[in-house]
């Protein structure tokens, strides 16, 4: 059996129970007699209107949100940035407002910020009551849902580092990022405790109910019966606003995943750029579609609550309960790689909303088609572009007046590029790729011509502090002193550029990464496979897929004769107990010989050109 932290059952005090002025709280109804009501969600939402918050949940009538900072340590005129001041501040200012709801659950939940607000602070409690220290790594494999919400504040309260883990890898990626981030604890949705069978790292499971009998929840009490109600106060503000606070595992050509650690500074003026660019507000509803667990959400677990915005948390990517959002619950933004849109323009339900939508659209460039047939049914498209290492989203295509003019397909080619920088980042530069003999960190501008391919370099606030543990991967990342994306692309004479190739292999397939390599070292695994080369090749839902081209080994050949389908469908069977879906070759072509270069390199740029005439 896994090592588990097993919380028992806590009272709460009568202290911590009391009502904050304005409402009524006991430990079988709640109301608010604030001008801001909820109910609205209430029937929108599905949620139950008679939901209780554990008494754990509610805060203080004396609750100071102001977190513990002895000011002899740094000058008046400076705070060190850290996005939990998003919180307070949120729950300062709008304590009854609705700050996030789980609906389409056996057992819904609704929290105003207050409440939620009180729930953070007890996790990080419980997180030190479990000895946690600052800079240790806690480790988080949920669906989106309340607990992956409250780790991406309450881990950084606790000054730790939250290490979210996608949910779609396999086991013995989940173990390699274990035990590579070094996790202490590990917070985890009881659907995925399969993920990590034979663990020593101890972990909570969330049966996500919200409930006083939910282990989560019990962890919950005793960081609250732990906090001797200090509050806020009684927590130390991170005085370094440079110190790791996200450490995210990325797919690279090396085929094992690498750590990207990112900072408090970077995570704050990522979410306040992202909160502007996508014109997020206090009247807006976030609706959680893309994973909170890829690239710690681009930011926007902070994004939505440096702007007040609601939250509403899906366990799945269910177009139904999407639409039944975007119908019925007041929902103005949301985030989605291409082969989400087009899932959600060919839902039959589909129809335009009452209310203005934005997609923020990452992963790929949006299709012409999507973007068509979003704007038909009122759905804004904004084309953002970033990676892991740059906290998802640092680029937008900032649309021009002269746009509202042009055809359908030509605004798409337009809305189709990468644009420029973000608000809060470094200007992006295209550059032109290291050559022989050139000093690799001389870095030299491409011409705007909308020809010349370079690489996409960029610097500055929103951009990774380092390969966790891996100072070599780092020093070659930074090369020039500026991060090395490894996409290709052109900068135009307006300065915008345009991904034109991926340098590094990667095949990106409904949002997710895929290392090439990582998918070929599996491949190879096969007993009948000599050789192996995957490259990606277009898909009309998921983007792009992997297409594997194989030549099979002499002894086995006569085997497969006249079989090659045959092969193809067992060399896919095998991939899918070794892989995660999105990284399963899509088709299998077996050929006589994969074309090399004089030095017995591989030539994936003829791959490439052969899967684009399949």
């Amino acid at each position: 059996m896994p090592a588990t932290v097993v919380a028992k059952g806590a009272s709460t005090s009568e202290e911590s129970t009391q009502a904050r002025p304005g409402r009524t709280w006991c430990r079988h109804h709640y109301k608010t007699s604030s001008s801001y009501s909820p109910r609205f969600a209430f029937h929108a939402m599905n949620t139950n209107p008679h939901f209780v918050p554990t008494p754990a949940s509610i805060p203080p009538s004396d609750v100071v949100y102001r977190l513990g900072y002895d000011p002899q340590l740094g000058p008046a005129n400076h705070h060190p940035l850290n996005p939990v001041a998003f919180l307070l501040r949120a729950a300062q200012i709008y304590p009854d407002k609705l700050a996030i709801a789980h609906p389409n659950v056996p057992r819904p939940v609704h929290y105003s910020y207050a409440t939620w607000a009180q729930r953070i602070q007890n996790l990080a409690y419980a997180l030190i009551r479990a000895g946690i220290k600052p800079g240790d790594r806690v480790a988080v494999i949920a669906p989106n849902s309340p607990m992956i919400a409250e780790a991406h504040h309450g881990i950084l309260a606790a000054r730790a580092i939250i290490t979210p883990v996608n949910t779609r890898l396999k086991p013995l990626e989940v173990a390699y990022i274990l035990e590579h981030s070094g996790a202490s604890l590990l917070l985890i949705d009881h659907e995925y405790t399969q993920l990590v069978e034979g663990t020593k790292v101890p972990m909570i499971v969330s049966h996500d109910t919200g409930g006083v009998d939910d282990p989560y929840e019990e962890f919950l009490s005793l960081g609250r019966q732990f906090s001797s109600e200090k509050g806020w106060e009684g927590l130390d503000a991170e005085r370094d606003e440079d110190a790791g606070a996200v450490l995210c595992y990325t797919s690279g050509t090396t085929g094992r995943p690498k750590g990207v650690l990112t900072t408090y500074r970077g995570s704050y003026l990522g979410a306040v750029a992202n909160a502007y660019e996508a014109r997020i507000t206090k009247d807006s509803t976030y609706l959680w579609v893309l994973p909170m667990f890829h690239a710690a959400g681009w930011t926007f677990p902070w994004a939505n609550v440096f702007a007040f915005a609601t939250q509403i948390t899906l366990r799945t990517v269910n177009y139904s309960h999407i639409w039944q959002h975007l119908l019925h619950s007041n929902v103005t933004h949301y985030c989605g790689a291409p082969t989400v849109q087009i899932g959600i323009v060919n839902e039959p339900g589909a129809k335009q909303p009452p209310q203005p939508v934005t997609a923020i659209i990452a992963g790929a460039a949006p299709t012409p088609h999507v973007i068509g047939e979003l704007e038909k049914i009122g759905i804004n498209p904004v084309h953002v572009y970033g990676l892991t290492c740059t906290y998802g989203p640092f680029t937008r295509n900032y649309d021009q007046p002269f746009w509202k003019s042009l055809s359908l397909q030509d605004r798409s080619k337009l809305i189709a590029r990468q644009g420029h920088a973000f608000a809060t980042a470094d200007e992006v530069r295209v550059v032109h790729q290291p050559q022989e003999g050139k000093d690799p960190n001389v870095l030299v501008d491409v011409p705007r011509d909308g020809k010349t391919i370079g690489e996409i370099v960029t610097r500055g606030n929103i951009v990774m502090k380092e390969y966790f543990r891996d100072p070599e991967a780092t020093r070659v990342a930074f090369q020039g002193g500026y991060f090395r994306s490894g996409d290709l692309a052109v900068m135009y004479p307006d300065g915008t550029v345009a991904i034109m190739d991926r340098s590094k292999d990667i095949i990106i397939s409904g949002g997710e990464n895929a290392s090439s390599l990582a998918i070929e070292q599996e491949l190879a695994t096969h007993p009948h496979v000599l050789e192996v080369s995957v490259v990606a090749r277009q898909h009309h839902k998921w983007g792009e897929r992997p297409m594997a081209f194989v030549t099979l080994h002499p002894q086995h050949q006569s085997r497969w004769a006249g079989k090659h389908p045959e092969f193809a469908t067992d060399l896919k069977r095998h991939a899918r107990e070794r892989l995660p879906g999105f990284a399963c070759p899509e088709w299998v072509k077996v050929v006589p010989e994969l074309p090399k270069t004089s030095t017995g390199k591989i030539l994936k740029t003829d791959l490439r050109k052969i899967a684009a005439k399949l």
